[in-house]
């Protein structure tokens, strides 16, 4: 892998002496093929929210790294996921989400159960060398955490406990109840950029002061923090002194220590978690292609949230689609310039960047091991 795309142009160093990513990263279709299958293929990826499988017979579709998935609340309650590839010849067990007895592939009719076992092949009488007993939907690894679900297709990955870290317990000590929370609503935009050019931009508030003026004037600036951890960060991100009133949309998009406690989160390769008392905003990042991604924000609450805070979300959500648009902005300006004759590689900002540095040296990490390398 190393050889294959000529790793050794980037070397991961101490913060104050280390380079950002090569241009080239961001710019070889390449890259996102082996990311596809050293990164998103490796490590713990959204699949959807937990409301959708609730009771027996309850199922839901997604991708992750290239692969199509349904994941089904089996008839003993236990959640499990499957590739969504029938064995006979690969059609879907299941398109959508809904609730249904048994999977059935929409092909050729193959019937699995709730297990993935195969129940029934339709006609398959005189076939030799062949134990229907035996074939079963591929497995893969699920964790349901409050209101999400999310898939890892590597059995040797680190466990998803050990990748949230003190996450879970950071969130119960601030007292939010996250497992009673619901979807609410959903937003979709397309980035013309590469999806680590998204991800360096979330990762540093560097930019704020230049590119978000409205959250500038309401934020420390001198107090952001980023702290990293082995598999994600946490931002600090607390209100400038006498900065607006109570009704500022700035102040109910990002609530911190002083009115009400806020904790934000990025969670490697893809994922962020901007979390309150009464709302979770969910970001994940995904690669369409090497100059193209798609950022999905999904908004859960809690489902019996009063009206006047309902009306104080809803201004959140349209405060922070305002903040979405102009980081959209900024990412594809960089990607633009990223293929300039002009720029191969950056220096980081010791006080601001630490965030973005410890992402690069996680996508080093997993791009240069092999499979027996412990991550």
């Amino acid at each position: 892998m190393t050889t294959l795309l000529g790793l050794d142009d980037y070397s991961p160093s101490e913060l104050a002496r280390a380079k950002t990513l090569p241009s080239r990263w961001y710019l070889d279709p390449a890259f996102l093929d082996a990311e596809q299958e050293r990164i998103f293929s490796r490590t713990w990826q959204w699949l959807g929210a937990s409301a959708e499988v609730t009771n027996p017979g309850d199922f839901m579709t997604g991708g992750v790294g290239g692969e199509p998935l349904v994941a089904v609340r089996g008839n003993d309650e236990v959640l499990r996921g499957f590739y969504n590839v029938c064995k006979h010849r690969a059609g879907p067990v299941a398109v959508g989400h809904g609730n249904a007895p048994a999977l059935l592939c929409r092909y050729h009719g193959w019937t699995y159960g709730l297990d993935g076992c195969l129940r029934r092949a339709r006609e398959f009488e005189g076939v030799e060398d062949w134990d229907p007993a035996t074939v079963a939907l591929d497995p893969v690894t699920l964790a349901e955490w409050a209101p999400l679900v999310f898939a890892n297709l590597d059995a040797t990955a680190p466990a998803w406990s050990e990748v949230l870290g003190e996450i879970p317990t950071e969130i119960a000590e601030a007292g939010f109840d996250l497992g009673s929370m619901v979807s609410i609503e959903r937003r979709d935009y397309t980035v013309n950029a590469n999806w680590k050019v998204y991800v360096d931009n979330y990762l540093e508030g560097y930019h704020i002061p230049i590119a978000h003026p409205g959250l500038y004037r309401t934020i420390d600036y001198a107090a952001y923090l980023v702290e990293t951890r082995r598999f994600h960060s946490r931002q600090h991100a607390p209100f400038r002194p006498g900065a607006g009133s109570v009704g500022d949309r700035d102040r109910r998009y990002l609530r911190t220590d002083g009115e009400e406690q806020a904790l934000y989160y990025w969670v490697f390769p893809n994922l962020m978690l901007n979390l309150y008392p009464d709302n979770l905003q969910l970001n994940v990042v995904l690669p369409i292609d090497h100059d193209h991604t798609l950022t999905i924000f999904e908004w859960f609450a809690l489902p019996d949230l009063a009206r006047e805070r309902r009306e104080a979300v809803d201004e959140a959500i349209s405060f922070s689609d305002q903040i979405q648009k102009e980081d959209i902005e900024v990412c594809e300006w960089v990607q633009e310039r990223l293929g300039s004759r002009a720029y191969d590689t950056g220096r980081f900002s010791v006080a601001r960047e630490n965030g973005v540095h410890h992402f690069h040296r996680l996508v080093h990490e997993y791009l240069c091991a092999d499979d027996k390398t412990p991550r």
